[in-house]
């Protein structure tokens, strides 16, 4: 394939072929892989000066685990795997309420659950694979693409153009590329009625490898400890969509301090590391559905094709599942991308509709219970099931 060129749905013989792919994160990286195993020259542009760094640890578990495998990068997941995390649900006081407990007794009974991995760690192993055969352009990003015969012609912000076979879109959920090719975020973004915020501060402020989380209607507060560090997220409900600038922390911070002033537990000094740490997200959370994730010779990869939203805890695994779909469908049909692009989606839609259900029907269910009653409701199916397996 390294000798071949796009030209329509086909691919001459000629120069090798090549794809642009937006986004430096884990869609981005693992998409790079493949396609240079495949034989494409690939370039990654970036709009920040790095790799995104930050952020919650991934779960690897079912599909995924095979897909890390055949990139051989499982026993290095597995070596720097977290021990589970038990989950601890509080009243106001402190009080216990109830408790998921998350164990793996041995090998099977952990590739059976699966893993889960600092996201650093994880991009750094990604990175690896790829840094030293693919070109990359940071703090730059994409203004413009125009379809040729030829491929496709792209202009970068720094006035920069070139043109590549195809567009690989891996820029997240507020993607360039999407909206460029496919229309507003609007048209695609399913609102699920919550904000969420996530700081990381690096002390424990709970036992190192546990969890605890406070709810009231509507809102809910999480810590997670793990490797002397602590997650602190935020979450409430909110019916209608909120006006705000995506850019601007502070004002961002002050709403969270609105919803969660004087609301019991720790919520006092847990808004205080909140607004003396710069380590700070904040954003709506949502899902994208798109009937199709490609048109002509671009496709999105990632969230900025399928979100599943935070609350699944998924989109990293998605990614990098996604990559491989698309990488199998252009094994399958490596001398047509159109057929290839059909491909993939057939292929990985089934597995993106499941998750995105079991993000609102399950996890945000447990996450984030609107009312006293499904706190309650909640709280006795654990209890119920802690039981059950002791």
């Amino acid at each position: 394939m390294g000798t071949e060129q796009f030209a329509g749905n086909q691919i001459m013989k000629g120069k090798q072929s090549s794809v642009l792919i937006v986004g430096a994160s884990f869609a981005g990286l693992a998409t790079a892989w493949w396609m240079h195993c495949l034989g494409y020259a690939v370039t990654i542009v970036e709009i920040a000066e790095s790799p995104k760094r930050g952020g919650t640890p991934v779960d690897i578990r079912e599909g995924v685990i095979e897909v890390v495998r055949r990139m051989g990068l499982l026993d290095r997941i597995c070596s720097q795997g977290l021990p589970p995390r038990p989950i601890k649900f509080l009243s106001a006081d402190g009080t216990p309420l109830a408790r998921l407990t998350r164990t793996a007794d041995d090998q099977n009974s952990a590739q059976e659950e699966g893993y889960e991995i600092e996201r650093n760690d994880l991009l750094d192993m990604l990175l690896d694979k790829v840094k030293d055969d693919v070109e990359f352009l940071f703090g730059d990003s994409i203004w413009g693409l125009e379809e040729t015969d030829e491929g496709v012609a792209v202009t970068l912000t720094s006035g920069t153009k070139r043109s590549f076979s195809l567009v690989f879109g891996c820029d997240g959920i507020h993607s360039v590329v999407r909206k460029i090719c496919f229309g507003e975020e609007s048209l695609f973004s399913l609102f699920l009625q919550h904000y969420v915020s996530l700081t990381i501060v690096n002390k424990l402020l709970i036992e190192e490898n546990t969890s605890q989380m406070f709810n009231l209607p509507g809102r809910t507060v999480m810590l997670n400890a793990y490797n002397g560090k602590t997650d602190i997220a935020f979450s409430f409900f909110s019916d209608k969509e909120i006006a705000y600038d995506r850019r601007n922390v502070e004002q961002q911070k002050l709403m969270i301090q609105q919803h969660f002033g004087g609301r019991g537990w720790r919520t006092p000094e847990l808004l205080f590391e909140m607004n003396t740490c710069e380590n700070f997200y904040f954003d709506k959370l949502c899902q994208i559905r798109m009937e199709s994730w490609t048109k002509g010779r671009v496709a999105l990869v990632g969230d900025a094709g399928y979100c599943p939203s935070p609350a699944a805890g998924m989109g990293g695994s998605m990614a990098i599942l996604g990559a491989a779909a698309l990488a199998d469908a252009f094994q399958m049909h490596p001398d047509d991308f159109g057929t290839a692009f059909q491909k993939y989606d057939r292929s990985l839609r089934p597995n993106v509709e499941q998750i995105q259900r079991q993000a609102v029907e399950i996890d945000l269910a447990m996450f984030a219970p609107r009312t006293e009653e499904e706190i309650k409701q909640r709280n006795a199916r654990f209890n119920a099931h802690e039981e059950a397996v002791q």
